[in-house]
């Protein structure tokens, strides 16, 4: 560790001055470095107070997923706040040592990819908690399926808020409140816990089509975003920069809907759509169904290259138990009561695992990879 003189005082910096250069994750291509000021910093801060939670000086912030990304974008307003910070001994995320961590800290709050939910729920179950100490789960950085928040929710209660952001709009995008997560009395309150909340305070958000026009209520097309947190543009990368900001809109290659009060659902991203026979088919929503069956743990939907209908779809599944595959008729009978015929998977794949990134993203594109070595 480097040794150091404390500062007399904060470095002063400008609202535009770089003050981060974040790498994307980088699932879908190569990674390209988010240019994040000071006040896209500043703004995402505020938006965290106004829109997902309150910090105060008692509080801690646990650091149990990679500080590179979301959770050591969390650390600003704990520090502004004179809050308490915690790295688990492990220095990784474990469940079982953050369920006996957090009630010796006490209000603790942390950020935790969908991934991580489901292993710390699951944990938590396993040995009797409910989550104590822990006072608020921020969960972020890929798809949370209906199934496992409403599980979340029922082992460990009111402890969650969503964020939706980007690299380039960082955690700043939208917030599902803790109290719409924990809502069960609300007539939609399925398709609100479905979706990814509604737009942060520092943001406008819109759903567009390929010219930029917005689409009707309920209608999915790209979501673009501007406002105070959106990123300079990327290090040294001009066309990227040009083909992503477009008239002060960041185009988040995200395909979504709104509803009329606002609620943002995600579908996919762009680039993992399937299309075939000329229609969309994304993949979450397959991916959704077959998490409804009680053998099937995890899920990821990809695309297959076919001769007649340019892709089928693929479904790479992990059993609930080592050896405890779904039987294939009873998956195909579950996506026929629940979907279109045409977006059932063609082909299930059972896995032991899912490859994922050091943030607990599933990167599809070795699954794409996986299919299109086994086709030649």
């Amino acid at each position: 560790m480097r040794a150091t003189d404390p500062l007399p005082a904060p470095y002063p910096m400008a609202a535009g001055d770089m003050a981060w250069l974040f790498y994307t994750s980088g699932t879908t291509g190569r990674p390209k470095g988010v240019m994040i000021t000071a006040g896209n910093l500043q703004a995402m801060t505020l938006c965290y107070f106004a829109d997902v939670d309150e910090v105060r000086a008692q509080d801690a912030i646990l650091y149990a997923a990679p500080m590179s990304h979301g959770a050591g974008l969390y650390n600003f307003m704990h520090v502004l706040r004179g809050a308490r910070h915690a790295v688990p001994e492990s220095g990784a995320f474990d469940a079982t040592e953050i369920l006996e961590l957090a009630p010796r800290l006490g209000s603790v709050s942390m950020f935790a990819a969908p991934t991580m939910v489901r292993l710390l729920v699951d944990q938590a179950r396993a040995q009797g908690s409910t989550g104590e100490g822990l006072r608020t789960i921020s969960y972020a950085g890929g798809p949370m399926y209906l199934a496992d928040i409403i599980d979340a929710v029922e082992q460990m209660g009111p402890r969650f808020v969503q964020v939706y952001g980007q690299g380039e709009c960082p955690m700043a995008i939208t917030a599902l409140s803790r109290a719409d997560i924990a809502d069960r009395t609300h007539p939609r309150w399925r398709e609100r816990l479905g979706s990814v909340g509604r737009a942060q305070s520092a943001v406008e958000l819109r759903v567009v089509d390929e010219a930029g026009h917005d689409m009707p209520t309920g209608e999915t097309g790209e979501i673009v975003v501007r406002g105070a947190p959106v990123m300079a543009g990327y290090w040294n990368n001009p066309q990227a920069t040009a083909n992503t900001l477009k008239d002060g809109w960041l185009w988040t290659g995200d395909m979504g809907a709104l509803d009329a009060e606002g609620y943002l659902t995600l579908r996919d991203r762009s680039k993992d759509m399937i299309i075939s026979g000329g229609a969309n088919i994304y993949p979450r929503e397959v991916e959704e169904v077959l998490l409804l069956h009680p053998q099937v743990h995890e899920v990821a939907v990809v695309g297959r290259a076919h001769p007649t209908w340019g892709e089928e779809v693929v479904a790479f599944v992990v059993a609930t138990t080592p050896g405890g595959a779904p039987d294939t008729a009873e998956l195909d009978s579950l996506c026929l009561e629940h979907i279109a015929r045409f977006k059932r998977p063609r082909a299930y794949r059972f896995v032991e695992t899912l490859p994922k990134n050091n943030y607990g993203k599933v990167v599809k594109a070795q699954l794409r990879e996986q299919l299109a070595q086994a086709q030649t």
